[in-house]
């Protein structure tokens, strides 16, 4: 049986190019990750169905990224024991900030990590998704590190086109 360390859910097609920064960062870091399209208030039953399916393919990890009322991480929660990390999604006149709210509002009990509105989010569920399971592996945690390593050397490269440009840029610290 196939197995996956993470289960991403998205409420509509058109969430796929937020989640689509997700996915980059699992490929990026070789992570079997499965998705579906699913909605906590249209198909409850097939939100329910995939759960069940990623518990029994060893899924560690649910992201759920939804717009507007944005239920779906909250329901998400409410079915599983396993992380779920919510992604707002900006699908409305309100820009994500009422599907921020939503998923930032849960009851206790019932957690949710909540992440920023829309790709910074997405980026920031893999990132956090991968942190949680570097816990157990040492291979991976290497990975983040290396990671963290290339986006420092991107800002420190940054510094350095500026101070060719200008040279009062102060680039160590």
């Amino acid at each position: 049986m196939e197995s996956f360390d993470v289960g991403i859910m998205i409420g509509s097609n058109s969430d796929y190019p937020i989640i689509e920064e997700s996915i980059q960062i699992f490929d990026r870091f070789g992570i079997p990750y499965i998705i579906t399209i699913t909605s906590a208030h249209r198909t409850p039953q097939r939100t329910e169905k995939f759960i069940k399916y990623c518990e029994d393919r060893s899924v560690k990890i649910f992201i759920a990224a939804a717009g507007a009322a944005a239920h779906l991480p909250g329901v998400v929660a409410s079915m599983t024991n396993l992380p779920v990390i919510g992604v707002p999604i900006a699908a409305t006149a309100l820009n994500g900030i009422d599907a921020l709210y939503s998923i930032v509002q849960m009851p206790g009990g019932i957690p949710v990590a909540t992440m920023p509105i829309g790709k910074a989010g997405a980026k920031n569920a893999a990132i956090f998704a991968l942190q949680i399971l570097s816990l157990a592996n040492s291979e991976l945690r290497l990975k983040l590190n290396n990671f963290r390593l290339e986006m420092k050397d991107s800002i420190v490269n940054q510094a350095e086109v500026l101070k060719i440009k200008n040279n009062n840029v102060f680039i160590d610290f």
